[in-house]
């Protein structure tokens, strides 16, 4: 089954500045061969229900591996099963009612 997820990850007790970290998130998206968006205060992710979990588990594994004693994380997901739809197609759709 695929997957539409709104993915905000926040490492605690790392600074203020989290920029690094999230970086790291967005190796691991592309390493999974993930279609994603970064935006101002998330990433949206689509693909395999499975996979995309699998790759924010290994985002949080690897913050804490970079020092980060606690994680918050904050997920939105949208399943479908009538139709084939990707992220850009739902911005689109939108964007034609303008």
């Amino acid at each position: 089954m695929n997957v539409h997820v709104d993915l905000c990850i926040v490492p605690l007790g790392v600074g203020v500045s989290v920029s690094r970290y999230i970086s790291a998130c967005l190796d691991i998206l592309e390493k999974y061969e993930l279609p994603h968006t970064l935006h101002a205060y998330g990433t949206n992710i689509e693909g395999d229900y499975d996979a995309v979990f699998e790759a924010i588990k290994a985002c949080h594994e690897k913050i804490h591996v970079m020092g980060a004693p606690r994680i918050t994380t904050t997920i939105k997901l949208g399943t479908r099963v009538d139709k084939a739809q990707t992220l850009h197609d739902k911005v689109r759709s939108v964007e034609a009612k303008r």
